[in-house]
């Protein structure tokens, strides 16, 4: 009984590990550059005559066009980029009413609910929309919108420094 399974296992001539080739054409030997006329890469070994690239030590530098003015020399230089500006992760006012009644609200309550996405950013505050409850709101900013609609709720807005 043995014997028969073996032999239904192991189909004659069929596909086994013994056997097993990489598809035909999708394999080619590599180049071998500079070994004489014969391999029909010899001389310049497919670098072509003279100029910069075919001379050894070549790398070409990063943006370099072959000496026409690069595209980043070519384009316009437009407007004013502030180095020292200060970015915000917002949240709207009207967003913080799920928030129990008499709670703290901080960058770390805001990140657990899901309403700031997590980064090394300060919040700040916008006054967009109602606030319906009393909270104690803690972040780096408010907007002057914001600030009174949260003391007009009964709570309170706290900047925090650095």
């Amino acid at each position: 009984m043995s014997d028969q399974s073996e032999q239904q296992a192991q189909p004659e001539g069929g596909m086994g590990l013994h056997n097993l080739r990489p598809a035909a054409g999708s394999r080619r030997n590599r180049k071998r550059v500079g070994r004489g006329p014969g391999s029909g890469l010899g001389k310049t070994a497919g670098r072509g005559h003279k100029g910069a690239k075919s001379r050894s030590g070549y790398s070409a530098k990063r943006g370099f066009e072959g000496g026409q003015m690069p595209l980043h020399r070519r384009l316009p230089k437009r407007g004013f980029v502030n180095i020292f500006r200060k970015e915000f992760r917002t949240v709207n006012i009207d967003r913080l009413n799920g928030f129990e009644a008499g709670s703290e609200v901080t960058p770390e309550t805001l990140l657990a609910a899901g309403l700031v996405r997590k980064g090394k950013q300060d919040i700040k505050i916008l006054g967009n929309g109602e606030l319906k409850v009393s909270l104690n709101v803690k972040a780096h900013k408010f907007t002057g919108a914001a600030a009174k609609k949260i003391e007009a709720a009964g709570g309170k807005a706290e900047v925090l420094g650095k």
